[in-house]
């Protein structure tokens, strides 16, 4: 299947097991058709086993396990709190989590899954146990079609991690591309140096503004999209000036007589809007429908990774590197592998040892001195990134490493 055809099955499969989900009498069914219908697995019943005996104390039935790829699946009935301690057969109390890796210990080590997928039929949560202390990866049933990718590693092998972070990457420098092609094209002069610094500083914002409103960094979602698609294709362009105008100014110093959806918006510091001297040309039908529905309502920025983030940035102020197709950036395995011995490491220690603090009000002191520390914290980004690159080059530890702890300054 290409593209196309998975996001039109997953939406289908979605469609269809919504309000759906017993635990006993449907759990086979809705794996085996995700693995057929929306993965193309052929033979799903050759390909996923169900209520594989586990001994513990007892004989325990494992839900669903997928040898090719060494997934593991705990299975819970529709609405049930995927969180939620549950009472077992023995007497304990165990999250689901708990019960699944209970099950991973008692497999031939062979046998030990490398993912474990909690599912209540409307969301999964995805434990990926090569990063044991990591949050699960949460996806809901509804978001499939555009979120399908995220499950792949139920029918791929290898790490899946970085081949989402390369489709992420990929579909949002493709959307920032189209849009600079579609701006380039509204200037008058779209050769002079003014026209492409400013265009290159009007896709940052507008990037900005996509991923500030999936992430809630502007209170609520579609904020953005709601205030463009409220002025209409005619007053986008004065909107786009007024809203830039008004994350730069701090809202004690706004007009108070403003309209309440533009006041809505925070003040963002650090710069970004500060040039109120950008051009910025006319909205046609093609740059307002691909800010109001390709780039708003059919992708989800907060999906992209800080890294990847980064990267679409870059790809906006650097055109050649843009149309060159693809998107190149530092993983986040070789960004670790750098910033983790030099500090990451150490603050991580430090945190587990905090929570680890049996009084509660001493444990609750040293948590906010810890926050405080880390609001404190302050280093040379362009220096790491600069020494990230070179260790991306020469794969060579030993290399940056004494540089990078000269660059790095704490106040």
């Amino acid at each position: 299947m290409n593209d196309v055809q998975q996001r039109e099955a997953a939406k289908q499969f979605a469609a269809f097991w919504k309000g759906k989900g017993y635990e006993k009498g449907e759990s086979q069914k809705f794996w085996l058709s995700l693995l057929q219908n929306v993965y193309g697995v052929e033979h799903p019943e050759a390909f996923i086993s169900f209520e594989d005996q586990v001994h513990l104390d007892h004989t325990s039935f494992i839900d669903g396990y997928i040898p090719a790829t060494h997934v593991l699946i705990e299975q819970k009935g529709l609405g049930k709190n995927l969180r939620a301690f549950i009472p077992q057969s023995d007497g304990t109390n165990l999250k689901p989590i708990q019960q699944a890796q209970r099950y991973s210990a008692a497999l031939p080590y062979s046998q030990r899954p490398r993912w474990i997928v909690i599912c209540n039929f409307e969301r999964f949560h995805v434990y990926d146990m090569e990063r044991p202390q990591s949050d699960p990866a949460e996806i809901l049933l509804e978001n499939l079609p555009t979120q399908y990718y995220m499950l792949e590693f139920l029918v791929k092998t290898g790490d899946i991690s970085l081949k989402q972070e390369m489709e992420i990457s990929i579909q949002a420098g493709e959307l920032v591309g189209k849009l600079y092609d579609a701006f380039l094209k509204e200037y008058r002069d779209p050769t002079s140096e003014r026209a492409l610094k400013s265009l290159n500083a009007l896709c940052v914002r507008l990037v900005f503004c996509l991923y500030a409103e999936d992430a809630g960094i502007f209170g609520k979602r579609s904020m953005f999209h709601d205030y463009l698609r409220k002025r209409g294709l005619s007053g986008a362009r004065q909107a786009l000036i007024d809203l830039f105008r008004v994350l730069d100014t701090e809202t004690s110093k706004r007009d108070p007589y403003m309209d309440d959806d533009l006041a809505a918006f925070p003040y963002v510091n650090g710069g970004l809007f500060s040039d109120e001297d950008i051009e910025i040309p006319r909205l046609n039908r093609e740059i307002y429908d691909l800010l109001l529905a390709k780039a708003s309502e059919d992708f989800d920025w907060s999906d992209i990774s800080p890294t990847i983030f980064g990267a679409v940035f870059e790809s906006t102020l650097n055109p050649e590197t843009r149309r060159k197709g693809g998107m190149h950036y530092t993983s986040i395995e070789n960004i670790h592998k750098v910033i983790d011995p030099l500090f990451l490491d150490g603050l991580k220690r430090e945190l587990r040892d905090i929570r680890a603090v049996a009084v509660e009000r001493t444990r609750n002191q040293r948590l906010r001195a810890f926050q405080d520390k880390l609001a404190g914290l302050r280093f040379l980004e362009k220096t790491l990134s600069a020494l990230i690159q070179t260790y991306d080059s020469t794969k060579k530890m030993k290399k940056t490493k004494p540089l990078v702890k000269q660059r790095i300054f704490q106040s």
